[in-house]
């Protein structure tokens, strides 16, 4: 595998004239190593394809964090040319300099578990390279009136921003899948239950719906919280940005800066309050228990008993090492694991809201925990339920079927109802109430219970009472509310 990068890198016509070899040898061999040792589901050789996609990965790696970092800081350098902070032409020599670094990774990370963070020994081996490849008079504005934490929670807003758009996209897809279900089954009666017991009658494209309405809320969310939380940060040591003087410098390289890297600019410095990133996190948590909620439904719909639905067949998945027979719903047993993990995270990000001063003393690395397994964990939450839900099989049937296996004591609501207008509704619930109790005790259908009794047949005819008792006659605006979350899609 190694070998087939290999070639892929360094015979790509784009990665000639960037490639250090020798670097890259050293990298590619740690990365190697470490690849065995791997100790988290989201990244396990084993577990990996079941916990995120590869796509959600490389927008969260190691490489793609640093290559944030650097296009922070010639994003900067850009800016405060544009701005006159430092001489006009310095950021553009820096970003054409800095665009073909070759890092000694090695080095940068013995050094972060030294420093604590990255940036210190990453600006020190930009400045070099600068300094190797242009004058020392350039070189030196790098990282210019800036401060650690301004790059790193700019380059991880970077990486959310792109790690959204994935979001998004799968969200997209996901809500496609669930609608083209609700269109399919808006009238496939089934039964509809409450505690686990049959309650009223609905259909599974109205199940289907109100699945879709709550991923559709949550593309609204994802749309609204952009401009809130995807903000640039660039405060200096303390967040007044008093590195470039008492003026309005600063605020106009921040908000160039902003410019420069697709990001909205914030009307202070935030980095000690985290709501923008607890947000995100948040989302990706409510995204997550609204597919755990679906996951949990597949499950128990899929279970022998019920039968009502079976996730796509694929030869030997869910498949048990003692029973042959079994095709366990595994796309929901991952995604309902996944909900949990994310909705942990939330409470991680929340806990780094609670920053002390101008510049927090820990709570901050919670977020390096919390924010690229959160991603990694929702996508491959999203990517599993669209399988799922993509090629779900349906057992209408069975849903039938499943209706009627209560002898219709499911439609004890719908008789209650009709006999409300002749005799109250107090008398008619306890009429019924006893005729439901026969009917479980006798073992016989609630219509023949309710037909020997006289508070019913003298006050509803036995073909009024036929259409009462069917299940199908009794699903309310179901249909109506299917078309008006399809309607949203």
């Amino acid at each position: 595998m190694i070998h087939n990068i290999l070639r892929r890198v360094i015979f790509s016509p784009a990665s000639r004239k960037n490639i250090n070899l020798p670097v890259f040898l050293a990298a590619t061999a740690a990365t190697s190593r470490r690849t065995m040792s791997n100790v988290s589901a989201i990244d396990s050789r084993i577990f990996r394809s079941l916990f995120g996609t590869d796509e959600i990965r490389n927008v969260f790696s190691d490489t793609a964090y640093i290559s944030q970092c650097i296009n922070v800081e010639t994003a900067l350098a850009r800016a405060q040319s544009t701005c006159g902070v430092i001489p006009s032409d310095v950021g553009k020599h820096l970003t054409s300099t800095l665009q073909s670094t070759s890092l000694d990774m090695p080095t940068l990370e013995k050094q972060t578990e030294i420093v604590g963070y990255p940036i210190l020994p990453l600006v020190t081996q930009l400045v070099t390279q600068a300094t190797s490849s242009s004058s020392p008079d350039t070189a030196k504005y790098i990282h210019w009136g800036a401060t650690t934490q301004d790059i790193m929670d700019t380059a991880s807003i970077l990486q959310m921003k792109q790690g959204l758009d994935v979001v998004e996209r799968l969200l997209g897809d996901l809500c496609k899948s669930v609608a083209a279900l609700a269109e399919k089954y808006r009238d496939t009666p089934m039964a509809g239950r409450t505690h686990l017991q049959h309650a009223l009658p609905v259909t599974f494209g109205y199940k289907c719906a109100v699945w879709l309405s709550s991923l559709q809320r949550h593309q609204e969310r994802l749309s609204q919280l952009k401009s809130r939380a995807l903000l640039v940060q660039y405060g200096g040591a303390a967040g007044t940005l008093a590195s470039l003087g008492n003026g309005d410098d600063g605020l106009r390289v921040r908000a160039e800066l902003a410019r420069e890297l697709g990001l909205s600019n914030p009307s202070i410095t935030w980095h000690v309050s985290r709501d923008g990133v607890a947000e995100i996190v948040n989302l990706l948590a409510l995204v997550g228990g609204s597919l755990g909620k679906i996951a949990l439904d597949l499950i128990i719909m899929s279970s022998n008993e019920l039968g009502e639905v079976s996730e796509p067949f694929v030869p030997h998945r869910g498949a048990s090492s003692t029973m042959p027979q079994k095709r366990n719903p595994i796309s929901s047993e991952v995604i309902l694991a996944a909900s949990k993990i994310l909705r942990s995270n939330a409470g991680l990000v929340l806990d780094g809201m609670v920053a002390d001063f101008e510049r927090a003393s820990g709570p901050w690395h919670l977020e390096w925990v919390a924010i690229p397994e959160s991603f990694v964990i929702a996508v491959g939450a999203l990517h599993q339920a669209d399988f799922a839900l993509s090629g779900l099989v349906v057992h209408a049937e069975q849903m039938e079927k499943n209706l009627h296996s209560t002898q219709g004591l499911i439609v004890g609501e719908a008789v209650m109802m009709g006999l409300a207008p002749y005799m109250g509704r107090g008398k008619a619930h306890d009429v019924v109430y006893e005729a439901c109790k026969e009917a479980i005790e006798k073992k016989r259908t609630l219509f023949e219970c309710l037909m020997e009794k006289e508070q019913v047949t003298s006050n509803i005819e036995e073909e009024k009472l036929k259409g009462l008792c069917d299940p199908v006659n009794y699903m309310g605006a179901a249909g109506q509310m299917v078309d008006d979350v399809l309607r949203l899609t």
